[in-house]
């Protein structure tokens, strides 16, 4: 949101009354004394460009304070960070950055997109070096990974609270987290775990059943590669979208290449047996079994569904199926790095673990045990987080190809379970983003919070949305999704708007007017929204 910056003026001042006195105030923290963490460096960065350390250069930043340290609450943590703080019109807020994957570096991106804004920030490697799909840091290593589950953001949130107030001579009035995956994991657990720490939170396509989704990402590898003649190469995911549209693109009303409740869908994998000699135009015996089982989600030995399975639409395309669950080859898909990853490394402190020998029952169980209280987001009781004013946001892409979309209604509802109806809505909502892939991308509207909507726009900004809910009491309702031309340009026009309706709600177009104008659309009740 956008703010004067006479309201914070005074704050400023305090830290940034001239250049010099900027430069030498922010150095200054380098001798600033907080118990287990090593400041390692304060420099005050000139505005234009700045290259962070192993990070592409970023162009036209403002001038502001950066914090650079470790921070060790056990003998085996390293857990790095860096915080900015605006050398001046700071907005007097503070803003967490997560991370995805198994983490391993900083997120100066997104720290540079909130300084840009007037926030200061910080970021945590969660404490190690890697690569998103790489767990190897972790094989022998329990600290590491209790610091990966939930400790290195909460540890760094509160340094980070403690050096912004002593650079601004107070501290941040509101804070805020936003991330999407293993960063929605992380809001989840801060908002559960740490209720103090966050005014608002969004979660976005959260991995908060960490141990249950990398189960059901072994159940998938097993489904197509235990035999090899299940594989399902990345060229037939075209067929196998275009069979899911043809099945209920036209139910919610709107024959548009998006599923608005993939839920309702009933499509049948078998309808796509190869008639005669096999193509990419369909699928062989093995293939549909494999498939029926990427769709049902993993089963215990007694049939029961462990974990959601994947939802029908949005197969095809660089961010879906391709690259997520088929790979470009057997064992080459991102899900089968993350499960092999975490079950080697994190639970059996085992290079040499088979895949092979993985079993539901078995294996859940010992992830759970073990693991499940360090990486599961999944308390359902947020009377903490609601009793200091918290606020929670949130989304899932119905078309993500690496969390099962479902998990997150799965988590909502069973806040509601806990807590009441009643007592959710004032501070939690959900919304479901129909077509979208992993935290963006797809072939529905995708964009309602990223470039081209502006600052402060509650009606397109579900950050906006999130902080205007915190400061105002405004609830959000319906937040205006965009599909611009090309990706995530709005230079090259708008293709398409849809409203995201606050869960259970459902977008349904009102019959007349162009059904590429969220104006003509309207949230209501599923069962109120026919079908065709």
């Amino acid at each position: 949101m956008r703010f004067s910056f006479a309201l914070f003026a005074p704050i400023a001042l305090v830290a940034f009354g001239n250049a010099a006195d900027a430069s030498l105030n922010c150095e200054g923290l380098s001798n600033l004394a907080i118990p287990g963490v090593a400041i390692n460096v304060a420099q005050a960065v000139p505005a234009g460009s700045f290259t962070p350390p192993g990070f592409a250069p970023i162009a036209n930043l403002p001038p502001f304070c950066r914090v650079a340290g470790v921070i060790r609450p056990t003998a085996d943590s390293n857990i790095q960070f860096e915080v900015w703080m605006p050398g001046s019109g700071w907005n007097g807020k503070f803003q967490g950055v997560g991370n995805g994957g198994f983490a391993g570096s900083i997120g100066f991106g997104a720290m540079a997109s909130a300084v840009k804004q007037g926030y200061a920030t910080a970021s945590t490697d969660t404490g190690h070096a890697g690569g998103m799909t790489d767990a190897t840091w972790a094989l022998g290593h329990p600290e590491k990974v209790v610091d990966f589950g939930y400790r290195a953001i909460h540890e760094t949130t509160e340094k980070t609270k403690a050096i912004i107030g002593e650079f601004y001579g107070q501290g941040p009035r509101r804070s805020y987290f936003s991330s999407c995956s293993n960063g929605g994991r992380q809001a989840l657990m801060e908002a559960q775990r740490f209720p103090a720490d966050y005014d608002g939170i969004i979660a976005g396509a959260p991995a908060n059943f960490w141990t249950h989704l990398l189960t059901a990402a072994l159940w998938d590898v097993q489904a197509t590669m235990q035999d090899p003649a299940s594989y399902i190469p990345a060229d037939k995911a075209p067929a196998i979208e275009s069979a899911t549209l043809a099945a209920c693109d036209a139910r919610d009303g709107v024959k548009d290449g998006l599923i608005e409740d993939p839920s309702s869908c009933q499509f049948d994998p078998s309808d796509l047996l190869c008639k005669g000699p096999e193509s990419n135009a369909c699928l062989t015996a093995p293939q549909v079994a494999a498939l029926k089982k990427i769709y049902s989600g993993p089963r215990n030995s007694k049939g029961g569904q462990v974990f959601p399975g994947y939802s029908v639409g949005g197969e095809a395309g660089g961010g879906g199926w391709p690259a997520w669950i088929m790979g470009a080859g057997p064992g080459k898909a991102l899900m089968y790095a993350f499960g092999t990853q975490f079950f080697t490394n994190m639970l059996y402190n085992n290079a040499a673990w088979d895949w092979r020998t993985f079993a539901v029952d078995r294996d859940m169980k010992a992830a759970d045990e073990k693991l499940g209280p360090v990486m599961n987001a999944t308390d359902a009781d947020l009377k903490k987080f609601n009793a200091r004013g918290g606020k929670l946001i949130l989304y899932h892409g119905w078309s993500d190809a690496a969390i099962p979309p479902v998990n997150a209604i799965r988590y909502y509802e069973s806040v509601v379970s806990k807590m009441g109806a009643k007592n959710t809505q004032p501070f939690v909502r959900l919304y479901m983003v129909p077509g979208m892939q992993h935290c963006g991308g797809g072939p529905g509207p995708n964009s309602f919070g990223q470039a081209g909507v502006p600052l402060g726009d509650a009606q397109h900004d579900i950050a906006a949305a999130l902080e205007r809910w915190v400061e105002q009491g405004i609830a959000p309702e319906s937040i205006v999704a965009t599909r611009y031309k090309t990706g995530t340009d709005p230079a090259s026009g708008v293709a398409r708007t849809r409203p995201l309706c606050p869960y259970p709600e459902v977008a349904h177009w009102k019959g007349s007017g162009s059904t590429d104008d969220a104006a003509n659309f309207e949230c209501v009740k599923p069962s109120a929204a026919p079908s065709k």
